[in-house]
């Protein structure tokens, strides 16, 4: 066993494959071996069971998923904030690496006059979309999706004022333009600026590697946003944010979490501190409080307009 190679799955883009090797180093520091194998889109795969029955559902995830379970690969890398909060049948989450920056940033185009006025802002997530109208209703949002470096350019061939990134993302890739400012006033999304890696239930060797590179305040503070996140949604998509932050003098947890409505007109919102003691239900109580003060009929309405 010793002489096993951990083969570390990715997917193609830069970021990707950031992170692939920044696993690959930790681990080789370690004593392992390993390799990095690139694994293209799951249309060219076959499987002899649905989908659905093995319980995969991300679309950033799904092919490295079934490359998994299909014996491909032996681990794969995410950015913690795309990965399913319900991972698929036999595969688990193995180490969260230490928490990047968390923040959102503006990236703009020539100056930020527009804020005092109107202005038009590119994103592909209902958070941030959410968030930027209940902080500036007088903008539009403009869907962008893609990996960072195609909605880069597609900002700077458009005509749009600015679009939202997370810092982390473009930190890891030195692609963090001189135009930004911090949006320390967004909510980020459970788990962003972690990273998190995941291998098969029964793989015990390379499990017990992972272990080594876990950090475990930020395993805490991701599995508390995530807790929130799954409990709130029940498998439908929201703007959700939420970021716990450990306070080591006083050994608690400060808790912000949120669910917006699709326009950004309501907001429903916890914000406090816990002892650390309550971090295993923490994100769990956080959102039964939001359900329980108009959540429940705020996600009805969410589910109805995403509907449309």
């Amino acid at each position: 066993m010793a002489d096993k190679i951990i083969r570390i799955g990715t997917r193609d883009s830069e970021l990707a494959l950031w992170q692939a090797h920044t696993v690959q180093k930790k681990l080789n520091d370690l004593g392992y071996k390993t390799e990095i194998v690139a694994v293209k889109s799951q249309g060219d795969i076959i499987l002899d069971k649905p989908l659905y029955e093995l319980g995969i559902t991300g679309i950033f995830t799904k092919t490295l998923d079934i490359a998994m379970i299909n014996g491909q690969v032996d681990i794969a890398v995410h950015s913690m904030k795309d990965v399913p909060t319900a991972l698929p049948t036999g595969i688990v989450q193995a180490a969260v690496l230490e928490r990047a920056n968390t923040l959102d940033i503006l990236v703009y185009k020539d100056n930020l006059n527009f804020l005092e006025g109107e202005g038009t802002i590119a994103t592909g997530s209902l958070r941030r979309q959410a968030q930027w109208l209940h902080k500036y209703p007088t903008h539009k949002t403009v869907d962008l999706r893609g990996n960072v470096n195609t909605r880069m350019q597609k900002l700077q061939d458009s005509d749009w004022n600015g679009a939202v990134f997370a810092a982390a993302g473009l930190e890891r890739i030195n692609l963090k333009p001189t135009d930004f400012i911090d949006l320390d006033w967004m909510i980020p999304a459970p788990a962003q600026g972690a990273m998190v890696v995941v291998g098969m239930q029964n793989d015990n060797f390379t499990l017990d590697a992972l272990s080594q590179l876990n950090d475990i305040e930020t395993e805490i503070c991701t599995h508390i946003e995530r807790q929130f996140l799954r409990t709130l949604e029940g498998g439908c998509t929201a703007p959700i944010g939420a970021l716990a932050q450990y306070n080591e003098e006083e050994d608690s947890i400060h808790f912000q979490g949120a669910l917006f409505s699709l326009d950004g007109k309501q907001k429903l919102e916890v914000n406090k501190t816990f002892d650390i003691g309550e971090w295993k239900k923490l994100g769990f109580h956080a959102a039964q409080e939001i359900l329980q003060n108009g959540g429940v009929n705020l996600m009805e309405s969410i589910r109805k307009d995403l509907k449309k």
